[in-house]
């Protein structure tokens, strides 16, 4: 069974977020997406200073079975993409919500679609 910590919220497409100070949110994929995709070995990353539009394509994760794109679960700005995925993509299998997260997006407006934790496990249950 894949992890959703309590204190993040989801997407349908396997994105989560979290609340960071000063209009910030964290993003990344779920356990349940490394999992799904298996070994991974390259991350296409958004750029710095993208403008993301929630439900469209952000970026593609590719693994050793596929590939596979990566949803903008909120809508705004990028200002920071985590630079260590460049050199260690197998960072979103063994740290998907910690080492492995994505990009912080500035927020344009709140977001109502996200799913709490629970929500998002029985929809992958």
């Amino acid at each position: 069974m894949s992890k959703a910590p309590e204190n993040l919220k989801y997407t349908k497409e396997h994105e989560w977020v979290e609340d960071r100070p000063g209009g910030i949110v964290r993003m990344g994929i779920t356990d349940f997406a490394q999992g799904a995709l298996g070994d991974i070995v390259y991350i296409q990353l958004p750029k710095v200073g993208e403008v993301l539009t929630a439900g469209a394509v952000c970026g593609e994760v590719e693994s050793t079975k596929s590939v596979s794109e990566i949803y903008a679960p909120v809508s705004g700005k990028v200002v920071a993409i985590n630079p260590d995925l460049d050199s260690a993509p197998e960072s979103l299998n063994s740290d998907p919500y910690g080492a492995g997260w994505i990009a912080d997006v500035e927020v344009a407006g709140t977001p109502s679609d996200l799913l709490s934790a629970a929500e998002y496990l029985e929809i992958t249950a």
